[in-house]
């Protein structure tokens, strides 16, 4: 699909730009020509006031973004309820073009360094497309007590999109690795706020890279990329920190040493080696990298808030993941943990895709509750049902979930 089709909200109703429309667009015929249509396309945002009014704003310089919690609800994220980070400027998309765009693989471990064109890439690589969660370092910040520095993430930094591209490691075998290849540098066009240098630039160990089902992708649920989802191509690897998922993604560049791009260093996206009091300080050498994300889990139904007639069964769903992992169990209380019904839990349709869980319960009389979900993995690790160790950036929050119901 062109992108072509993301300017037909921006002027003049033309045939061509109709046709390349995924639906029929109703009545369009009869639109005056004087009448611009909405923009009802997460396709096409590029900035903080494109965002439907449901979006929550953390900031517009850098932009960052989510959605309320049970927007989450579907299987597959759509681009309209998956949350916004960016780390500096926001590029110009308008003037990048797909057709000329090239993707560079260079670095200290290559044998051969080679430039890819997009239509490189889709003519000489086997396409996959996987389900493949990403979610912020940060989400659930907010959880944290006292309070960390950093972006107050609620549940919903998080998403599990449908992506077509190619594997990062058919591409880097093209190109052949070299014996001391250690970790991978990601790049993209984004820039730091001051203008100056790269807004972000962060890998993964290079057996990741080869061993993993990491994407050089161009399409995100069967269409373009989103412009501020990474147009036009997005390196994504599931299961862990979305910060190496890097956004209109430039390159990768194979590395002899443990990547030194910008927000590698401590304290980004890494935590204190050994376990801290809150609100305890630590020197930057004592810091590790997050590698992988953890066990959690979503409730997306009902909303925090819902009211239920006396007698009235309750579904209630949503999804489980576990990083590199498998969740294993899912489990819901509504007496603070005291007893658990384990709910139904689907397989990942690939590894690193979220999973579906759901429940039906009747709560035993009128009154307030909560209702607490708590995910279990494959090598026992399970949710805490108090807050996770407590660490200054606030990174790495899995608490238990909770919502609140009444029965009236």
């Amino acid at each position: 699909m062109d992108l072509n089709r993301r300017v037909f909200i921006k002027g003049a109703v033309a045939t061509s730009v109709l046709s390349a429309l995924p639906v029929k667009w109703v009545f369009a015929e009869q639109l005056p020509a004087a009448v611009t249509p909405l923009d009802i396309s997460a396709l096409t945002w590029t900035k903080a006031d494109d965002l439907p009014s449901y979006f929550k704003v953390l900031n517009t310089h850098p932009l960052n973004a989510f959605p309320p919690e049970h927007k989450l609800a579907p299987a597959v994220t759509p681009a309209d309820a998956s949350f916004i980070r960016w780390n500096g400027i926001v590029p110009d998309f308008k003037a990048l073009d797909a057709k000329t765009w090239t993707f560079q693989v260079d670095g200290e471990s290559v044998i051969t360094p080679k430039t890819y064109t997009i239509d490189e890439l889709k003519r000489r690589f086997k396409h996959y497309t996987l389900q493949l969660l990403i979610e912020c370092g940060g989400n659930s910040r907010s959880g944290f007590f006292p309070s960390t520095k950093g972006n107050q993430w609620n549940n919903a930094g998080v998403f599990c999109s449908e992506w077509t591209g190619v594997l990062v490691s058919d591409v880097l075998k093209d190109c052949g690795i070299k014996a001391d290849a250690v970790y991978t540098g990601h790049h993209g066009v984004d820039r730091h706020l001051s203008g100056k240098g790269e807004a972000i630039s962060r890998g993964v160990p290079i057996k990741a890279a080869l061993e993993e089902l990491g994407l050089i992708a161009w399409s995100m649920n069967g269409e373009d990329i989103p412009y501020l989802h990474g147009y036009p191509l997005r390196i994504v690897f599931g299961g862990r920190p979305g910060s190496v998922s890097q956004k209109a993604a430039t390159g990768i560049s194979v590395r002899n040493k443990v990547h030194d791009g910008h927000k590698m260093e401590a304290p980004a996206y890494q935590l204190p080696k050994y376990p801290i009091a809150p609100g305890e300080s630590v020197d930057d050498k004592d810091y590790k990298i997050i590698e992988e994300m953890i066990v959690k889990s979503l409730i997306t139904q009902p909303q925090s808030g819902t009211e239920l007639a006396v007698g009235q069964k309750m579904t209630i769903a949503g999804h489980a993941w576990a990083g590199l992992r498998e969740v294993v169990k899912v489990e819901v209380s509504y007496d603070y943990g005291t007893r658990w019904f384990a709910a139904e839990l689907e397989k990942p349709k690939n590894i690193t895709a979220w999973q579906q869980w759901k429940i039906e319960l009747q709560l035993p009389s009128q009154g307030y509750y909560e209702i607490w979900a708590k995910a279990t993995d494959s090598e026992g690790d399970s949710q805490p049902v108090v807050q996770p160790q407590w660490n200054p950036k606030g990174y790495m929050f899995n608490g238990c979930h909770r919502i609140a119901v009444r029965v009236v």
